[in-house]
């Protein structure tokens, strides 16, 4: 009996020597971070809606590691130093899949220290010279649509919109906009010159600004491009 409690008391202290130093690792300390671009110029989407996951090898973890991008179409997370594998899963952004043998395209990353990586991917279409005022109670926009996928592989502009919200969180649903303008896209004439007007909103609140940005739902494509957001005085 006695030979049986001291091998538990033996067997206890291991295990709790054992649980305390699996518990203590520090936490990740190195941050990636970087930017979704096209010819540098960083992708607006939908906050917190287009997705990418990490995958780290020789660690025991086989699961991806999700992540989401920031409306202004960056990035950032904290890692521990090793290798990973970075993969945009297919159907996610308003831009041309990135695909090998069926297969979502990944990037092979080196984690040694933080970093800033961007992530280079090719948008159908790009807003250009976007243009924000505010007048008789309403905000105008006005902009351009650049095609960049054309051929086969183009898609068409199903309808662009113009949101506005009392916070810096600007897009689609009804936490992202209090006041939205949509004008179809075969009802666009002119690529070159699309105007939006949507009346401002009426908030409780003393506040002289909104927020405003500009979305382009294309045709076959879940995920909006987006304006950045710019703040409106008014």
């Amino acid at each position: 009996m006695k030979f049986r409690s001291s091998y538990i008391l033996v067997l206890a202290i291991g295990t709790s020597l054992f649980s305390c130093k699996k518990d203590n690792y520090d936490p990740p300390s190195s941050s990636l971070t970087g930017r979704v671009v096209y010819q540098g110029e960083p992708i607006a989407v939908q906050h917190n809606q287009v997705s990418f996951e990490l995958y780290q090898y020789g660690f025991g973890k086989v699961g991806p590691m999700g992540h989401t991008f920031a409306q202004d179409g960056t990035y950032s997370t904290l890692l521990f130093n090793g290798e990973y594998k970075l993969v945009i899963p297919a159907a996610q952004g308003p831009w041309v899949p990135k695909a090998t043998s069926g297969k979502p395209d990944s990037i092979n990353i080196t984690v040694s220290g933080s970093q800033q990586l961007d992530i280079e991917v090719m948008p159908y279409y790009m807003v250009r010279t976007p243009q924000f005022t505010a007048a008789a109670g309403k905000v105008n926009a006005t902009f351009r649509l650049e095609q960049i996928v054309t051929g086969t592989s183009a898609k068409a502009v199903e309808n662009v919109a113009l949101y506005v919200n009392k916070t810096q969180f600007v897009g689609e649903g009804v936490d992202y906009n209090d006041g939205i303008a949509t004008i179809a896209g075969g009802a666009i004439t002119d690529m070159n010159n699309i105007a939006l007007s949507v009346n401002i909103p009426t908030y409780n609140v003393t506040q002289n600004y909104v927020y405003a940005r500009v979305g382009i739902k294309i045709a076959g494509v879940e995920d909006r491009l987006f304006s950045q957001v710019v703040k409106v005085t008014y």
